[in-house]
């Protein structure tokens, strides 16, 4: 039996293809998220191998963001049950999870049998998320997949004071009329965020491994900022950027 998972995410959107019997991911792609996400889940469903016969699936299930727009799915579910679920396939015995995606952060605390039992979500400011890194990129004129490279030869860090992406986008301005080099602006945003998350995440119990997962999880210099800002190490999956749409898959499963 196959099931499908769609994680339907603010500028990205993953499925992944699950054999429940012999409980392995059979497939998985993401692509953009279009100004009609209906039309992005259509898009990689229409990109599946043709070996894989879709009509042959049997349980599915929708997460994030935009969930609520795909009504062909016979599911839907929430975003911190299906990190969750997808981390704990991934990686067992994840007791934290660090989520940082588009336009929002989560962290998920566990317990010892991989249940959710407590989480925190930053939904309301971008100064923490994907979104701070794409103005970044643009300001300094380069592709956000190059962001991270240019931060490691950074040999100076400035603290940015704003919480708000919009308020620090007007300090990166004004670093750059000072010409900082861009490697040193983009360490520091990186650095900024990874206070932000260090922030975010008091209160929580926090205990190890802790795993970092979502888009923002590919920058390796985010990564280590975090894990300077937090003082230990930080466990990373195969491919962070499905894991939502692998638990929604696994989950669907079970239903």
């Amino acid at each position: 039996m196959i099931s499908l998972g769609i994680d339907i995410g603010s500028r990205n959107t993953k499925i992944c293809l699950f054999d429940t019997v012999s409980q392995t991911i059979i497939h998985t792609d993401y692509c953009g998220t279009e100004v009609n996400p209906v039309d992005s889940v259509k898009y990689l469903l229409s990109q599946v191998p043709s070996d894989l016969d879709i009509s042959a699936i049997t349980h599915s299930a929708v997460t994030g963001y935009g969930r609520h727009l795909w009504k062909d799915a016979a599911n839907t579910l929430s975003e911190i049950s299906c990190h969750a679920a997808g981390i704990c396939y991934l990686i067992p015995g994840t007791r934290t999870i660090i989520d940082i995606g588009g336009q929002d952060s989560k962290i998920i605390a566990l317990d010892d049998n991989s249940r959710v039992v407590d989480f925190v979500m930053n939904d309301k400011c971008a100064a923490g998320t994907g979104r701070f890194l794409e103005m970044t990129a643009m300001r300094l004129g380069l592709e956000i997949g190059h962001l991270s490279s240019v931060a490691a030869r950074s040999d100076q860090d400035y603290a940015l004071s704003s919480t708000c992406v919009v308020f620090a986008e007007s300090e990166i301005i004004g670093l750059m009329s000072q010409a900082v080099s861009s490697a040193n602006i983009a360490r520091s945003v990186n650095r900024s965020i990874a206070k932000r998350i260090h922030s975010q995440m008091a209160g929580l119990a926090n205990q190890e491994p802790i795993v970092f997962t979502g888009g923002v999880a590919q920058s390796d210099d985010i990564r280590y900022c975090l894990e300077q800002e937090l003082k230990l190490s930080l466990m990373l999956p195969p491919d962070p950027e499905i894991t939502g749409a692998l638990g929604a898959a696994i989950l669907a499963g079970k239903k």
